[in-house]
């Protein structure tokens, strides 16, 4: 225990001494150029984003087509397989289809199926 105090304490001093120490030295060696600098922010300027309006809400599911999209998250098949199972026993005139597709990269075959058959769409998007 004495020696985590020492240590602790030698730590405590260092902390106190050597910034005084080192600003006298950088401020006789100092040879920052006067004037102004330009520094840019590279998190750059997002785009305005425009809010739009929620789909309206189904009033039922009986007879409706359910697409989930199963986006490659790791367990993400698994929780839609699961998903898909609680539907057929709930809602046995509900149809449910699984597709294999990235959040952003949704194949166009796939959207334009989605667009003429779908009541409604689930992402399997993850955390």
């Amino acid at each position: 225990m004495k020696l985590r105090g020492t240590v602790i304490a030698f730590l405590c001093i260092g902390l106190i001494v050597c910034p005084w120490l080192m600003g006298s030295q950088v401020n006789a060696t100092s040879t920052a150029p006067e004037g102004k600098i330009t520094v840019l922010n590279p998190m750059g300027t997002p785009p305005e984003i425009e809010a739009k309006q929620m789909a309206p809400r189904l009033k039922t599911l009986d007879g409706k087509t359910i697409y989930l999209i199963n986006t490659g998250f790791p367990n993400s098949g698994r929780l839609l397989e699961e998903m898909s199972k609680w539907f057929k026993a709930n809602y046995p005139t509900t149809t449910m289809v699984i597709v294999r597709a990235g959040m952003d990269n949704i194949p166009p075959n796939v959207m334009t199926e989605i667009g003429e058959k779908a009541d409604a769409v689930m992402l399997g998007v993850g955390h």
